[in-house]
């Protein structure tokens, strides 16, 4: 396999930086200081030092993001590609070295082994993995796509063996950390970049069909006492069961299991049209900075406020495949995907579970909620793509690669 041309390092006259990202990251993180702020100060044990306290930390790790975007956009396609390998390296690291040396109030707290813990900072190093397996993922079908140039069934299912093979040692990694939610989010981008990367429905149509009888399957099995032992002894934990009851059957608990989504739906519900107003919160809502951030967004804007939250994120996403088609380049387009599904995922999740339509799951709202690592992890993906209309291919590339759109 020929490696992209080093020449791609020199821009172009026409590389660009995509202001119009760059605007609505700003607005996310206005959004996003003040509803933690809102929420830490009306938590249960909040002050204004503690809420100052988050807020402000927060707003250093968007420093910080800001920091690595620019850093990213000195990376060209060439660079990127040789990049890939290391940084999906040092994930697996983090991730063997998380199980080790996880914290274990945090792990007694949530029931994962994900965090590391410095002093009053955490970190959790599966979000900034997810990147890195996007770059991995999206070399990996790229190269096999330069050697198989046409698509049949047994170049497809070697590709799909190619891909779970870069899969695997991640989603053992985060299922021995006793996290489903952030596998979950693996899974998402696994597929988005199985479904663009050429492999025929011939292969992907059974395939989802199977994953989506094995979904089927284990929700049946949630609702049984014999269907549950068989869940107890794969593995599956026992908030996970409730979780699920308490999406199922809402109005039978909310007084345990089911009191974090009822209150997170009296909260929405009480904002209406036009919300409570910034700083007039009354309903109490557990974790409300990170998991439940939404639900600040429902009841001091009301469902004005969450459309156009909503709004806010399809323009992102659509400017982020807008970057990808100015590059016209396989490479680039498996890495928009697996961003572009990654943050639909959370997205999608993270607000069906404040509403009540999906079970709780601890996925946070991108650019949001409160938490770091998540942020890093966004950040770094958009980095990824911003580095798309600032460092344009040239026709190097595609003669050396043969990769094209």
């Amino acid at each position: 396999m020929q490696r992209p041309s080093r020449q791609m390092s020199n821009r172009t006259s026409g590389s660009e930086l995509d202001w119009g990202i760059i605007l609505i990251l700003l607005l996310f993180m206005i959004i996003g200081l003040s509803s933690i702020f809102e929420a830490a100060l009306n938590s249960q044990y909040g002050t204004m030092q503690s809420a100052l306290r988050a807020t402000i930390v927060q707003g250093v790790f968007w420093v910080l993001g800001a920091i690595i975007i620019a850093f990213l956009l000195r990376f060209d396609a060439s660079q990127l590609w040789r990049l890939a390998p290391v940084a999906y390296g040092l994930g697996i690291f983090l991730l063997v070295a998380v199980l080790i040396f996880y914290n274990r109030g945090m792990a007694a707290a949530t029931g994962a082994k994900s965090w590391f813990v410095f002093g009053p900072v955490s970190f959790q190093p599966s979000e900034v993995v997810k990147p890195a397996f996007i770059l991995m993922l999206s070399r990996v079908v790229a190269q096999h796509n330069r050697q198989y140039e046409h698509h049949d069934v047994h170049s497809d299912w070697l590709l799909l063996g190619k891909m779970a093979l870069c899969f695997l040692p991640v989603a053992v990694l985060i299922a021995m950390q006793n996290d489903l939610g952030t596998l979950l989010v693996f899974m998402a981008i696994f597929g988005g970049v199985a479904l663009v990367s050429g492999v025929t429905w011939r292969i992907l149509g059974p395939v989802i069909a199977a994953v989506a009888a094995i979904g089927i399957t284990l929700l049946a099995l949630v609702t049984s006492a014999t269907g549950k032992q068989i869940l107890d002894a794969l593995g599956f934990k026992l908030y996970q069961f409730d979780r699920i009851q308490t999406w199922l059957h809402p109005d039978q608990d909310t007084s345990s299991s089911g009191y974090q989504t009822y209150q997170s739906l009296k909260a929405i519900g009480s904002g209406q049209l036009t919300g409570q107003g910034f700083g007039h919160l009354k309903v109490y809502v557990p974790v409300r900075e990170s998991d439940m951030i939404f639900s600040v967004i429902g009841e001091s804007f009301g469902f004005i406020g969450g459309a156009l939250l909503i709004a806010l994120y399809f323009i992102l996403i659509y400017r982020l495949i807008a970057a990808t088609f100015k590059a016209q380049n396989a490479f680039y387009a498996y890495i928009a995907t697996g961003v572009v599904m990654m943050l639909l995922f959370h997205v999608f999740e993270n607000i069906g579970m404040n509403i009540g339509l999906l079970p709780l799951t601890g996925i946070p709202l991108p650019f949001i909620s409160q938490g770091g690592s998540s942020l890093l992890g966004n950040l770094i993906g958009i980095g990824l793509i911003l580095s798309i209309g600032y460092q344009q291919q040239n026709a190097t590339f595609k003669e050396s690669t043969g990769f094209s759109m």
